[in-house]
């Protein structure tokens, strides 16, 4: 069977299942089981494919039209410009969150730490592109820091980045330049509205705060209440939030006594990151 009639196998298969982008979806799962990028896959489609590639193909199309995630699938997610590995014990890097990294790399920072880390996209991301920082990211997941660990190692910045277990700030000592955090903001009335791929697939201790009220901001809460403490003189804390989450979190970096509260949007214009200052002199 050639790569063509393979890939139209494929879509047919994901359409069936209810598989949106089935297209797309289908001709990055066949470049990978071919082993090949998919900027090069047009390329092969008249040619011949071997027992082995059709076979794993078949099994990450019979995965993906269960709604596993696509980069769970293939084992990794492009996020500004590096390759991180992604499992399921982790959240899936994705591209809203690149505006948190835009915005702290617009800060001076020599120090951060990462709350919540997950596959580590955000610490590392700030370390590759500052290459004398040095990081400290945390996560309530042994699993997660496990795939923090190898995205670090991968990225070469492992030896700049500590990984610590740590519900939030308690295992946390010292002070940073920038503090940084992507946490559960997923209220719970709102988990039957998530997409298969989310709902059934990613770790719920990701997407919904621990002992959420319905609201989803229980990590904001505990995050702006204990940073403070935990910034340096002029420090900054950005976190990313839920697009109808931006007043209510700016309202608790008022309160917690950061200075400068501004909301940010993302490239589709939505709220994504709320940032504050700690005060210059205390």
């Amino acid at each position: 069977m050639s790569a063509r009639d393979l890939l139209a196998e494929g879509v047919a298969r994901l359409q069936a299942a209810g598989i949106a982008g089935a297209g797309a979806d289908a001709r990055r799962l066949l470049a990978h089981a071919m082993g090949i990028e998919v900027g090069r896959l047009t390329l092969v489609l008249p040619d011949p494919v071997s027992p082995d590639y059709a076979a794993a193909f078949d099994r990450m199309i019979a995965a993906r039209a269960q709604f596993q995630p696509v980069a769970q699938i293939v084992g990794a997610r492009d996020f500004w410009g590096r390759r991180f590995t992604v499992t399921p014990d982790v959240l899936d890097p994705r591209p809203e969150t690149e505006t948190l990294i835009a915005a702290a790399l617009a800060l001076p920072f020599d120090t951060i730490l990462d709350l919540g880390t997950g596959s580590g996209a955000i610490a590392v991301t700030l370390l590759a592109e500052r290459p004398m920082a040095h990081g400290v990211a945390v996560d309530l997941s042994p699993a997660a820091l496990a795939i923090a660990r190898r995205n670090a190692t991968d990225l070469g910045v492992g030896t700049r980045l500590d990984l610590c277990l740590s519900d939030w700030f308690e295992q946390v000592t010292g002070q940073f330049d920038l503090i940084v955090s992507n946490p559960p903001y997923i209220g719970t009335p709102e988990i039957a509205s998530l997409s298969p791929d989310v709902r059934l697939w990613e770790p719920h201790m990701a997407l919904v705060p621990a002992q959420d009220d319905g609201t989803g901001l229980a990590a904001y809460r505990h995050i702006c209440a204990c940073a403070p403490a935990f910034l340096r003189a002029g420090g900054a804390l950005l976190v990313e939030i839920g697009p109808t989450q931006g007043r209510a979190v700016a309202g608790l970096f008022t309160k917690a006594g950061l200075q400068d509260v501004a909301i940010l949007p993302d490239l589709d214009g939505r709220a994504r990151v709320v940032c504050g200052f700690a005060p210059k002199s205390r």
